[in-house]
């Protein structure tokens, strides 16, 4: 009788050892759920909403960033006038402590689009963002229009076209920044190209 209980203990603490092994090295995990990245904060333009990064989501999320990693604000004031960086700089801010909470995580990368790229920097610079971005990476920036330097302390990547007829290209080169310049796409089709969003999966990833 004892030795029929030794050798049922001893199958079944192999049979738990198997189980372990089995579940740590056979089950494969897909690669989102291995990785974890800072919350991305996109920001549109002038007349922009927050849809307009739909085909960008899309892209993060083929490239493992999970959907709730990715946040749109939309900011209220949509046309060129002398508050547009003071009032959506003030929404901005409120949106990433906003996400900061949600996600319980320290600093946020943000994607600018256009004006949302002279927004962001007058948030990081002026409304206390410099602590809470960690990259920063525009699309026909129209960053020159706040700063001609990228934020200290911040890893500011600003990519536009040769063929950008909206926003200058002079706008949207930054000194300290990595400056990507790109051709054969428009200010718009800066939101929904292929090597854009290749450049910035770089750029979030760097």
């Amino acid at each position: 009788m004892k030795n029929k209980l030794f050798t049922k203990k001893i199958f079944l603490s192999f049979f738990m050892l198997l189980t372990v092994i089995t579940f740590n090295f056979g089950f494969v995990k897909p690669a989102y759920a291995k990785t974890e990245h800072n919350p991305v904060v996109f920001v549109h333009g002038l007349g922009g909403a927050s849809y307009n990064f739909v085909f960008i989501k899309n892209y993060l999320m083929q490239q493992g960033w999970s959907q709730d990693e990715l946040f749109a604000v939309d900011l209220p004031d949509k046309i060129l006038d002398i508050g547009n960086n003071s009032i959506n700089g003030a929404v901005l801010n409120n949106y990433v402590n906003n996400v900061l909470r949600q996600t319980g995580k320290n600093k946020v990368d943000i994607v600018a689009h256009s004006m949302g790229g002279a927004n962001s920097l007058y948030y990081i610079n002026n409304l206390g963002g410099n602590s809470k971005v960690d990259k920063l990476v525009t699309l026909g920036g129209a960053n020159r229009l706040t700063t001609f330097e990228a934020p200290r302390g911040i890893d500011m990547t600003s990519i536009y076209s040769l063929n950008d007829t909206i926003v200058s290209n002079y706008l949207s080169h930054i000194q300290g920044a990595k400056n990507i310049r790109i051709y054969g796409v428009g200010h718009i089709g800066l939101l929904n190209n292929n090597n854009v969003n290749s450049e910035i999966v770089k750029a979030l990833q760097s």
